[in-house]
């Protein structure tokens, strides 16, 4: 058995032994398997229900089927009960996974091709680490010392030159992409699958790029596997799409388009702080220009429209500005996507502030209605202080942050 790629260390809680519900859910996804697809799961579930120490269920995952697989898949459901099935509108394995990873309520998931390849004997030890809480990702490989592999010279140097281009292009150590075997814990699943673009072949090479990238422990299996002689795979149209994959994850990664300090163990403790303190000092930096801005238009602006008017209208201008340069620069976001959400929201907080400036200068005119020019700019100075602050936080945790889709929360620039 390999050895686990070198990370910093993580929680991860085992599961208990006797855990009501299913520990392991095993995705079985297909497309026109009818066929194959009866004996496969009939000897998956036999399989687990010999070996396997906890409760488990298998879920078939047909995507967009023509043949009589989806009735094959619907009987076994209602024969065996640890099987269930989903039906997909649209063909991607990629797809399949995603959608059977994402409704289930299993601490882990996996999923294995429907012709059996590769030898279940390794599916204890595949998610063993996960279940301790050992490895955040579990893969079968074929290409690791110890896998005893049985297939044709041009499929062998294929699969390798594959994962010699991943090693060159993108930095990887993990051994095999392609083997289709692996299991993920479902806390890591709900983490990465947003931040997965590929629906088809690409899909586990992009979630393990991530995973590793991000600093998460991948586990490594050797297996035995046969290669399957009637296997579906059109090998230059997938060749092509994993290279248009390869390049779109690089340029993600140069770019820094993926929130990987999120994923990173410790990034809620360690990296936030420093991250919290760059995205202070940027804002510090930005804010500045913007008080001074700010207040030579309120200097040039007060003659002629009074000293309320010509805060208001000194303050949405500087807050504009404050807003996309705080965009760009301290948060890191670029392009025009969300960019109008990211301005009306900034207007909103900009409110705030003029709430907060005006108030200020209101009570200083009725505290003290002969105050002067100096005591405003004063009073100004230190409202704006406040308003500042209270900025930072609604940037931080409101302006520039999409709950909904990780892809789009801020990344450092």
């Amino acid at each position: 058995m390999r050895e686990d790629h070198p990370v910093a260390v993580m929680e991860r809680a085992p599961l208990p032994a006797r855990h009501p519900d299913p520990v392991l859910d095993v995705v079985v996804p297909v497309h026109n398997e009818e066929e194959d697809l009866e004996p496969s799961v009939r000897r998956l579930h036999a399989h687990l229900r010999d070996t396997f120490p906890y409760a488990f269920r298998i879920t078939v995952a047909d995507n967009a089927s023509t043949d009589r697989t989806p009735r094959i898949a619907e009987r076994l459901a209602s024969e065996l009960p640890e099987v269930a099935w989903i039906g997909l509108p649209d063909k991607g394995r990629g797809r399949a996974l995603r959608a059977a990873w994402s409704q289930s309520s299993a601490p882990v998931l996996a999923y294995l091709d429907v012709d059996h390849s590769t030898d279940l004997a390794a599916l204890l030890p595949l998610v063993a680490p996960l279940i301790s809480g050992h490895s955040d990702i579990a893969i079968g490989t074929r290409l690791a010392r110890g896998a005893r592999v049985v297939r044709g010279p041009k499929r062998e140097i294929i699969s390798r030159c594959y994962n010699v281009l991943l090693r060159s292009t993108l930095a990887v150590r993990f051994s095999d992409a392609q083997c289709g075997f692996k299991a993920v814990r479902r806390d890591v699943a709900e983490r990465l699958l947003p931040l997965v673009q590929d629906s088809g072949w690409f899909f586990d090479t992009e979630l393990l790029v991530i995973a590793e990238r991000a600093g998460l422990r991948i586990h490594e299996v050797p297996v035995d596997w046969v290669d399957d002689p009637d296997s579906r795979v059109h090998i230059l149209p997938t060749a092509l799409a994993d290279l248009r994959g390869i390049a779109r994850v690089g340029r993600a990664l140069a770019t820094g388009r993926l929130p990987l300090t999120e994923l990173r163990p410790g990034s809620a403790g360690t990296e936030a702080p420093a991250r919290l303190l760059s995205q202070l000092l940027r804002f510090a930096a930005v804010g500045a220009v913007s008080t001074l801005g700010y207040l030579l238009l309120y200097a040039a602006l007060r003659p002629p429209v009074g000293p309320q008017a010509a805060n208001a209208l000194a303050l949405l201008i500087c807050a504009v500005a404050n807003t996309a340069a705080n965009r760009r620069l301290t948060f890191g976001l670029r392009g025009r996507s969300g960019a109008v959400r990211h301005h009306a929201r900034g207007l909103l907080a900009f409110l705030v502030g003029l709430g907060l400036t005006s108030g200020a200068l209101a009570v200083l005119h009725h505290t003290a209605p002969a105050a002067g020019h100096r005591a405003e700019l004063a009073v100004l100075v230190a409202a704006n202080l406040a308003a500042t602050l209270l900025r930072f936080l609604l940037l931080r945790s409101w302006v520039f942050r999409d709950r909904h889709d990780p892809r789009t929360e801020p990344t450092p620039s």
